[in-house]
């Protein structure tokens, strides 16, 4: 059995972890700008106004 072949299960958990975790902090940060947009339109009666 040669080296490589054993490496690749380890690389697709590790692969597979990683894509999990930019997967959730995208969802923090697409949460966090629907937030602030609410927040801007309920308290300002406009989203993000350019003075």
């Amino acid at each position: 059995m040669s080296p490589n072949g054993q490496s690749q299960g380890r690389v697709a958990t590790s692969n597979n972890l990683y894509t999990i975790i930019l997967a959730l902090a995208f969802c923090a940060v697409l949460a966090t700008a629907a937030l602030v947009v609410y927040k801007c339109y309920f308290q300002y009666g406009t989203i993000l106004k350019i003075p």
